[in-house]
């Protein structure tokens, strides 16, 4: 049984929230080590025996945690349910969004779609756990689309992957 949640009035914009890190539940935690760590390139920061590791980019104390507490064995939720549609990891510029590529292309690993939005370009695939993940790099701001009032104008378009990999050497 669900309950609705009853309208409430829109508070004033909280400056400076961001999104700190993503806690994702995992059924072999070394299996998920191979593509988060190996595959995508996050450090290893700290880990709790064989049932959780925190990994970051820039020695930061972690923005991907793995766990099995719960998930040991386990499988993907099944296509339908709710849950996590994507973990989206920001590069910060377009070279380091092709390396990312080449990786994956190395490793033959698989694509699930690859965008240009507009204001951003993204990679999309999943995990080995299924979880969905995003590989992604932001034009400058002044560069977004917008519409004659100003206002975003995103888009969904074939992002050009042989351009891009040409970028990662």
């Amino acid at each position: 049984m669900s309950a609705a949640l009853e309208p409430v009035r829109p508070v004033a914009t909280v400056k400076g929230v961001r999104i700190g890190h993503v806690h994702l539940k995992v059924a072999e935690l070394e299996r998920a080590l191979g593509f988060w760590r190996d595959l995508i390139g996050l450090e290893e920061q700290q880990r709790y025996a064989d049932q959780a590791v925190f990994l970051s980019s820039d020695g930061y104390h972690h923005h991907i945690a793995l766990n099995t507490w719960e998930s040991a064995g386990g499988r993907p939720p099944a296509p339908g349910t709710t849950g996590l549609y994507h973990v989206a990891l920001l590069y910060p510029d377009r070279k380091a969004l092709a390396q990312a590529l080449k990786r994956l292309v190395e490793a033959d690993y698989p694509l699930e779609g690859a965008s240009d939005h507009g204001v951003s370009e993204a990679l999309y695939l999943r995990d080995p756990d299924g979880n969905g993940v995003e590989l992604y790099r932001d034009r400058a701001p002044e560069d977004w689309p917008r519409t004659p009032e100003g206002k975003l104008a995103m888009v969904t378009r074939r992002l050009d992957l042989r351009a891009l990999l040409a970028e990662a050497d």
